[in-house]
Protein backbone atom coordinates (compact mmCIF):
# COMPACT_ATOMS: atom_id res chain seq x y z
CA UNK A 1 0.00 0.00 0.00
CA UNK A 2 1.15 3.48 -1.24
CA UNK A 3 1.75 5.94 2.08
CA UNK A 4 0.01 8.75 2.98
CA UNK A 5 1.88 12.15 1.02
CA UNK A 6 2.17 15.85 1.12
CA UNK A 7 1.89 15.79 -2.31
CA UNK A 8 4.03 14.87 -5.77
CA UNK A 9 7.09 15.66 -7.54
CA UNK A 10 6.42 16.15 -11.21
CA UNK A 11 9.75 14.78 -13.36
CA UNK A 12 9.40 17.13 -16.73
CA UNK A 13 12.78 16.10 -17.49
CA UNK A 14 14.61 13.36 -16.17
CA UNK A 15 18.26 14.03 -17.56
CA UNK A 16 20.41 10.76 -18.91
CA UNK A 17 19.65 8.46 -15.63
CA UNK A 18 17.81 9.36 -12.49
CA UNK A 19 17.01 6.77 -9.85
CA UNK A 20 15.26 6.37 -6.25
CA UNK A 21 18.21 5.76 -3.99
CA UNK A 22 18.29 5.32 0.13
CA UNK A 23 21.22 4.26 2.04
CA UNK A 24 20.24 0.75 0.27
CA UNK A 25 18.96 -2.83 1.76
CA UNK A 26 21.94 -4.82 2.84
CA UNK A 27 21.55 -8.21 4.88
CA UNK A 28 19.67 -10.32 1.77
CA UNK A 29 23.33 -11.59 0.29
CA UNK A 30 22.23 -14.79 0.88
CA UNK A 31 19.38 -14.40 -1.31
CA UNK A 32 21.06 -13.06 -4.09
CA UNK A 33 20.52 -9.36 -3.58
CA UNK A 34 22.97 -7.09 -3.24
CA UNK A 35 22.59 -3.82 -0.66
CA UNK A 36 22.43 -1.21 -3.24
CA UNK A 37 21.59 2.52 -2.21
CA UNK A 38 23.14 5.60 -3.17
CA UNK A 39 26.67 5.66 -4.27
CA UNK A 40 27.47 9.08 -2.89
CA UNK A 41 26.42 8.02 0.75
CA UNK A 42 28.00 11.27 2.02
CA UNK A 43 26.00 13.53 -0.55
CA UNK A 44 22.80 12.05 0.08
CA UNK A 45 23.06 11.85 3.94
CA UNK A 46 24.16 15.28 3.97
CA UNK A 47 20.56 16.37 2.13
CA UNK A 48 18.45 14.80 4.39
CA UNK A 49 20.21 16.30 7.07
CA UNK A 50 20.17 19.76 5.29
CA UNK A 51 15.88 19.38 5.76
CA UNK A 52 15.64 17.28 8.82
CA UNK A 53 15.16 14.12 7.45
CA UNK A 54 16.09 10.96 8.61
CA UNK A 55 19.60 10.51 6.60
CA UNK A 56 18.18 7.38 4.90
CA UNK A 57 15.30 9.00 3.37
CA UNK A 58 14.89 8.19 0.04
CA UNK A 59 16.06 11.22 -2.62
CA UNK A 60 16.77 11.19 -5.92
CA UNK A 61 20.63 10.38 -7.82
CA UNK A 62 20.91 12.72 -10.92
CA UNK A 63 23.57 11.42 -12.92
CA UNK A 64 25.32 13.80 -15.09
CA UNK A 65 22.14 16.62 -14.43
CA UNK A 66 19.64 18.02 -17.55
CA UNK A 67 17.10 17.15 -15.09
CA UNK A 68 13.78 19.58 -14.65
CA UNK A 69 10.81 19.26 -12.13
CA UNK A 70 7.81 21.13 -11.04
CA UNK A 71 7.27 21.21 -7.47
CA UNK A 72 4.39 20.92 -4.86
CA UNK A 73 3.76 23.56 -1.96
CA UNK A 74 5.74 24.22 0.95
CA UNK A 75 8.32 21.78 -0.32
CA UNK A 76 11.99 22.37 0.84
CA UNK A 77 14.67 20.87 -0.66
CA UNK A 78 18.39 20.69 -1.26
CA UNK A 79 20.91 19.50 -3.50
CA UNK A 80 24.40 18.19 -2.88
CA UNK A 81 27.09 15.87 -4.38
CA UNK A 82 28.01 17.36 -7.92
CA UNK A 83 28.53 20.74 -9.22
CA UNK A 84 26.83 22.59 -11.80
CA UNK A 85 23.84 25.57 -12.21
CA UNK A 86 20.71 24.90 -10.26
CA UNK A 87 18.59 27.57 -11.03
CA UNK A 88 14.42 27.35 -9.24
CA UNK A 89 12.18 29.43 -11.86
CA UNK A 90 15.13 30.69 -13.30
CA UNK A 91 17.02 32.25 -10.19
CA UNK A 92 20.41 30.52 -9.47
CA UNK A 93 19.99 28.75 -6.26
CA UNK A 94 23.01 27.36 -3.73
CA UNK A 95 24.33 23.76 -3.22
CA UNK A 96 24.68 22.28 -0.18
CA UNK A 97 21.60 24.55 1.76
CA UNK A 98 18.05 23.94 2.36
CA UNK A 99 15.99 26.20 0.15
CA UNK A 100 11.97 26.46 0.48
CA UNK A 101 9.89 26.10 -3.12
CA UNK A 102 6.70 27.84 -3.73
CA UNK A 103 3.40 25.60 -5.58
CA UNK A 104 4.16 24.60 -9.12
CA UNK A 105 8.01 26.23 -8.64
CA UNK A 106 10.54 24.63 -11.33
CA UNK A 107 13.94 23.30 -10.47
CA UNK A 108 16.61 22.72 -12.92
CA UNK A 109 19.66 20.94 -12.27
CA UNK A 110 22.44 21.97 -15.39
CA UNK A 111 25.19 19.48 -16.53
CA UNK A 112 27.43 18.57 -14.22
CA UNK A 113 30.86 20.60 -14.24
CA UNK A 114 32.38 18.97 -11.25
CA UNK A 115 31.66 15.11 -10.46
CA UNK A 116 29.23 12.67 -12.02
CA UNK A 117 25.89 12.17 -9.49
CA UNK A 118 23.69 14.98 -8.06
CA UNK A 119 21.61 14.39 -4.97
CA UNK A 120 17.90 16.13 -4.92
CA UNK A 121 16.81 15.53 -1.53
CA UNK A 122 13.25 16.90 -0.65
CA UNK A 123 12.04 17.41 2.93
CA UNK A 124 9.62 14.19 4.21
CA UNK A 125 11.72 12.28 1.16
CA UNK A 126 11.08 10.34 -2.09
CA UNK A 127 8.18 7.76 -0.43
CA UNK A 128 7.65 5.20 -3.48
CA UNK A 129 6.99 1.45 -2.00
CA UNK A 130 9.48 0.42 -0.10
CA UNK A 131 11.01 -3.30 -1.41
CA UNK A 132 13.27 -5.79 1.42
CA UNK A 133 13.17 -2.77 3.55
CA UNK A 134 14.08 -0.06 0.90
CA UNK A 135 13.18 2.29 -1.63
CA UNK A 136 16.39 2.39 -3.41
CA UNK A 137 16.42 1.30 -7.52
CA UNK A 138 19.11 -1.50 -7.73
CA UNK A 139 19.53 -2.04 -11.49
CA UNK A 140 21.16 -5.29 -11.66
CA UNK A 141 18.23 -7.22 -10.03
CA UNK A 142 15.63 -4.89 -10.97
CA UNK A 143 14.40 -4.37 -7.37
CA UNK A 144 12.83 -0.93 -6.79
CA UNK A 145 11.44 1.58 -8.77
CA UNK A 146 11.77 2.37 -12.27
CA UNK A 147 14.41 4.50 -13.79
CA UNK A 148 12.83 7.83 -13.69
CA UNK A 149 11.00 9.11 -16.52
CA UNK A 150 9.57 12.03 -17.73
CA UNK A 151 5.73 12.51 -16.41
CA UNK A 152 6.48 10.67 -13.40
CA UNK A 153 4.48 11.87 -10.57
CA UNK A 154 6.85 11.09 -7.44
CA UNK A 155 5.30 10.82 -3.65
CA UNK A 156 6.66 13.02 -0.75
CA UNK A 157 6.56 11.22 2.31
CA UNK A 158 4.31 13.40 5.33
CA UNK A 159 7.40 13.23 8.20
CA UNK A 160 10.87 14.38 8.68
CA UNK A 161 12.81 13.21 11.28
CA UNK A 162 13.02 16.90 12.53
CA UNK A 163 13.23 20.53 11.54
CA UNK A 164 15.16 21.95 9.70
CA UNK A 165 18.73 23.47 10.70
CA UNK A 166 19.23 26.99 11.14
CA UNK A 167 22.16 27.24 8.41
CA UNK A 168 22.94 30.19 6.29
CA UNK A 169 25.78 28.05 4.94
CA UNK A 170 27.95 25.28 4.82
CA UNK A 171 31.64 24.75 3.64
CA UNK A 172 31.57 21.80 0.91
CA UNK A 173 34.74 20.55 -0.95
CA UNK A 174 33.85 20.25 -5.13
CA UNK A 175 34.57 16.82 -5.86
CA UNK A 176 36.77 16.07 -8.87
CA UNK A 177 39.93 16.48 -8.14
CA UNK A 178 42.44 15.68 -11.62
CA UNK A 179 44.00 13.00 -9.04
CA UNK A 180 42.10 11.06 -6.53
CA UNK A 181 44.08 9.13 -3.60
CA UNK A 182 42.10 6.05 -2.20
CA UNK A 183 42.68 3.27 0.37
CA UNK A 184 43.11 -0.10 0.26
CA UNK A 185 43.36 -3.36 1.75
CA UNK A 186 45.28 -6.24 0.34
CA UNK A 187 42.43 -8.61 -1.45
CA UNK A 188 42.34 -12.42 -0.10
CA UNK A 189 43.19 -13.21 -3.64
CA UNK A 190 46.24 -10.99 -3.38
CA UNK A 191 48.50 -13.97 -3.86
CA UNK A 192 47.53 -15.03 -6.99
CA UNK A 193 49.31 -12.11 -8.26
CA UNK A 194 52.88 -11.99 -8.81
CA UNK A 195 54.35 -9.38 -6.23
CA UNK A 196 55.50 -7.01 -8.92
CA UNK A 197 51.51 -6.79 -10.02
CA UNK A 198 50.67 -6.22 -6.69
CA UNK A 199 53.06 -3.29 -5.90
CA UNK A 200 52.35 -1.85 -9.45
CA UNK A 201 48.57 -1.87 -7.87
CA UNK A 202 49.52 0.61 -5.60
CA UNK A 203 52.00 2.63 -6.69
CA UNK A 204 50.84 3.59 -10.44
CA UNK A 205 48.30 5.58 -11.55
CA UNK A 206 44.86 4.34 -13.15
CA UNK A 207 42.53 6.18 -15.26
CA UNK A 208 38.63 5.66 -14.89
CA UNK A 209 37.23 3.89 -18.18
CA UNK A 210 33.70 5.31 -19.68
CA UNK A 211 32.34 1.60 -19.40
CA UNK A 212 32.17 2.34 -15.48
CA UNK A 213 28.84 2.42 -14.09
CA UNK A 214 26.76 1.68 -10.89
CA UNK A 215 27.77 -2.19 -10.75
CA UNK A 216 31.67 -1.46 -11.10
CA UNK A 217 34.04 1.59 -12.05
CA UNK A 218 36.11 0.13 -14.51
CA UNK A 219 39.88 1.31 -14.33
CA UNK A 220 42.64 1.44 -17.38
CA UNK A 221 46.21 2.09 -17.76
CA UNK A 222 46.74 6.19 -17.81
CA UNK A 223 47.19 7.08 -21.83
CA UNK A 224 49.78 10.86 -21.58
CA UNK A 225 49.95 13.09 -24.44
CA UNK A 226 52.62 10.94 -26.21
CA UNK A 227 50.64 7.90 -26.17
CA UNK A 228 47.54 9.64 -27.59
CA UNK A 229 49.94 11.04 -30.21
CA UNK A 230 51.82 7.84 -30.87
CA UNK A 231 55.33 9.44 -29.78
CA UNK A 232 55.36 6.76 -26.92
CA UNK A 233 54.14 2.88 -26.95
CA UNK A 234 50.72 2.45 -25.18
CA UNK A 235 51.15 1.77 -21.06
CA UNK A 236 51.31 -1.85 -20.45
CA UNK A 237 48.82 -4.12 -18.13
CA UNK A 238 51.01 -5.50 -15.46
CA UNK A 239 48.71 -6.98 -13.26
CA UNK A 240 50.29 -10.45 -14.02
CA UNK A 241 48.56 -13.44 -12.04
CA UNK A 242 50.94 -16.10 -10.44
CA UNK A 243 48.21 -18.39 -10.34
CA UNK A 244 46.56 -19.28 -14.04
CA UNK A 245 43.63 -21.18 -13.28
CA UNK A 246 39.72 -20.95 -13.04
CA UNK A 247 38.37 -19.25 -9.63
CA UNK A 248 35.20 -20.97 -8.15
CA UNK A 249 32.40 -18.19 -7.68
CA UNK A 250 32.70 -16.78 -4.11
CA UNK A 251 31.14 -13.63 -2.40
CA UNK A 252 31.60 -10.27 -3.19
CA UNK A 253 31.12 -7.08 -1.60
CA UNK A 254 31.20 -3.43 -2.53
CA UNK A 255 35.09 -2.09 -2.58
CA UNK A 256 36.56 -5.49 -3.85
CA UNK A 257 39.07 -4.92 -7.11
CA UNK A 258 38.19 -7.93 -9.42
CA UNK A 259 40.48 -8.24 -11.82
CA UNK A 260 39.79 -9.64 -15.32
CA UNK A 261 41.57 -12.11 -17.63
CA UNK A 262 42.89 -8.35 -19.76
CA UNK A 263 44.95 -7.82 -16.43
CA UNK A 264 42.68 -4.40 -15.83
CA UNK A 265 40.89 -3.95 -12.23
CA UNK A 266 37.37 -3.03 -11.84
CA UNK A 267 36.44 -1.39 -8.18
CA UNK A 268 33.35 -3.19 -7.20
CA UNK A 269 30.52 -0.68 -5.82
CA UNK A 270 26.83 -0.72 -4.91
CA UNK A 271 24.63 -2.67 -7.81
CA UNK A 272 27.91 -5.57 -7.45
CA UNK A 273 26.80 -8.96 -8.39
CA UNK A 274 27.06 -10.64 -4.97
CA UNK A 275 29.28 -13.71 -6.24
CA UNK A 276 32.41 -13.32 -8.49
CA UNK A 277 34.71 -15.32 -10.64
CA UNK A 278 37.58 -13.15 -10.81
CA UNK A 279 40.55 -12.90 -8.30
CA UNK A 280 40.11 -9.91 -5.63
CA UNK A 281 43.53 -8.02 -5.53
CA UNK A 282 42.74 -5.68 -2.86
CA UNK A 283 39.34 -4.37 -1.21
CA UNK A 284 38.84 -0.20 -1.19
CA UNK A 285 38.32 0.92 2.40
CA UNK A 286 34.72 1.63 3.47
CA UNK A 287 35.35 5.13 3.85
CA UNK A 288 37.14 5.71 0.73
CA UNK A 289 34.16 4.19 -1.40
CA UNK A 290 32.15 6.71 -2.17
CA UNK A 291 34.49 9.35 -4.21
CA UNK A 292 34.07 6.48 -6.79
CA UNK A 293 30.26 7.78 -7.23
CA UNK A 294 31.94 11.68 -8.43
CA UNK A 295 34.87 10.61 -11.07
CA UNK A 296 34.76 11.20 -14.21
CA UNK A 297 36.38 8.98 -17.24
CA UNK A 298 39.27 10.12 -17.67
CA UNK A 299 39.70 11.03 -14.32
CA UNK A 300 42.93 9.80 -11.98
CA UNK A 301 43.15 7.29 -8.77
CA UNK A 302 46.44 6.10 -6.58
CA UNK A 303 45.89 3.47 -4.19
CA UNK A 304 47.17 3.61 -0.96
CA UNK A 305 47.45 1.07 1.89
CA UNK A 306 44.76 1.58 4.42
Amino acid sequence: MTAATTGYLEVLEPGPLTLVEDLGRPGHADIGVTSGGALDRGALRLANRLLGNDEGAAGLEILFGGFTARLPADCWFAVTGAWGAITLDGTAVDPNIATAAGAGAVLRIGSATRGVRFYLAVRGGVASDAVLGSRSTDLLSSLGPAPVAAGDRLPLGIEAAGPIPLLDFIAVEPPGDPLITVRAHPGPRSDWFTHDAVDAFFEREWAVSAASNRIGTRLEPVRRAAHVAGRAPEPAVILERRIAGELPSEPMVAGAVQVSPDGLPTVLLADHPVTGGYPVIAVVADRSLDVFAQLRPGQRILFRHA
